[in-house]
């Protein structure tokens, strides 16, 4: 006696290409073609007019600055405004998004990155005029951005900033 095997509806169509292989094909085709036309309309054309008639800025000005859309830095500066210099404690200073910004004294300003020198952590706080890195309990000189005591062993990267008008902007 001999023994066959039935094979079944299903495994028959796998093994032969057919109306499911297409219909795949077109599906991942028009996956495709959707994608493209969605990074298509994500780009911009920088020759040409902008749609109210102007031509296109190659070199935009710097947020904050002469020049820019929205104003100036008020005092004739080109820096980018950072902070109010109201907003700075004496001996103490300002988190902002990249940097921090300090008055060791009354009227001195200075600016430092706000990544920890350790290990890349940003720094969190400022008090009794040290910049504190959390992490590892850094602490950094609000005078200078020099290591108070470590386990950083480099001080934060300095910024020259100077004051315009009430605000302080990059220099």
């Amino acid at each position: 006696m001999t023994d066959v095997q039935q094979r079944t509806e299903a495994e028959t169509q796998q093994d032969r290409p057919g109306p499911a292989s297409s219909r795949r094909v077109v599906l991942m085709g028009a996956g495709a073609i959707g994608a493209t036309a969605a990074l298509a309309a994500c780009g911009t054309d920088s020759s040409g007019t902008n749609p109210n008639g102007s031509d296109f800025a190659a070199e935009p000005a710097p947020a904050g600055s002469e020049g820019a859309e929205g104003g100036s830095t008020g005092g004739g500066s080109t820096g980018t405004v950072l902070v109010a210099a109201s907003k700075v404690d004496v001996g103490g200073g300002v988190i902002l998004d990249e940097l921090v910004v300090t008055q060791p004294a009354e009227g001195t300003f200075k600016a430092f990155s706000n990544v920890c020198t350790h290990q890349g952590c940003k720094v969190t706080e400022i008090k009794d005029s040290s910049i504190i890195c959390k992490c590892h309990n850094s602490l950094f000189s609000v005078e200078d951005g020099s290591v108070v005591s470590g386990p950083a062993k480099s001080p934060l990267a300095e910024t020259t900033v100077s004051v315009d008008g009430d605000n302080i902007v990059t220099a």
